[in-house]
């Protein structure tokens, strides 16, 4: 049987579709709700009349803020409001892969940008993106934003297989992609002098898994507001961003 695939379904991949084939209805239900907050995600952008410096956002649904209340409460709004001064261009995209990330850096290009963050990776994790053309693709990303930014931060999303909305074994599995994926962002951010931020956490010690009602969207796949409040806690700690971001004012 083919199963037709939707570009309003972004994250979703034949991965779950078979889950949802040999798994509970319950599957199915969360399906529903990635697909409705999918549909009423919007990228957040900001431009201040006396914006002293630039971002740009690129990656997927997790730079979107899908799963958040309001665009506010995703990273690139918890951005905004610790830094009025900064104008923030999201090109953002649910179910964007690490290829699409390069063609949205592309996209911009013609633009300079004073900063670049960079959140992506999960659905190559879920859509089983091959390890040679997905590392490929990382660095391309990498050496794009650098062409047009000074300061770049890659931060993959954390350990999906931690994620309530898959079961055993599909969750063993994208836990071991997950760990793949961030070996492979950390060194391209090593070589090409990007930053990097650690999202991934083994399930016994990813606050996902020991909180999901907490930190999860309705859909078990996306943060909340507080999952992507956390996210962005350690986006600043890591990368040192307020400080980083406070140097650039012009």
């Amino acid at each position: 049987m083919k199963i037709p695939r939707s570009s309003v379904l972004g994250t979703v991949s034949v991965v779950v579709v078979l889950v949802v084939l040999v798994t509970s209805g319950c599957a199915a239900w969360r399906i529903k709700q990635t697909v409705e907050l999918a549909r009423q995600s919007e990228p957040f952008q900001a431009s201040p009349t006396d914006a002293s410096a630039s971002l740009l956002v690129v990656g997927d649904s997790t730079a979107v803020g899908t799963g958040a209340s309001s665009p506010l409460e995703s990273v690139a709004g918890r951005i905004a409001r610790d830094h009025p001064h900064l104008k923030i261009v999201n090109r953002a995209a649910d179910g964007a892969r690490y290829a699409d990330i390069a063609r949205q850096i592309e996209g911009a290009a013609g633009q300079h940008f004073d900063a670049i963050v960079v959140l992506g990776g999960g659905n190559d994790v879920i859509r089983l993106t091959p390890y040679a053309p997905l590392e490929e693709n990382i660095a391309r990303v990498a050496a794009l934003a650098r062409t047009q930014a000074a300061l770049v931060v890659l931060m993959p999303s954390g350990n999906v297989g931690s994620a309530p909305f898959f079961f055993p074994p599909w969750s063993w599995l994208m836990t071991q992609r997950s760990r793949a994926l961030h070996r492979m962002v950390r060194e391209v951010a090593a070589d090409n002098g990007a930053l990097y931020v650690n999202l991934f956490k083994e399930k016994e010690n990813d606050p996902f898994a020991q909180r999901p009602d907490e930190l999860n969207a309705k859909d078990g796949l996306h943060p909340n507001d507080a999952g992507y409040r956390l996210w962005y806690a350690e986006l600043d700690k890591q990368a040192d961003l307020a400080r980083r971001l406070a140097s650039l004012k012009r």
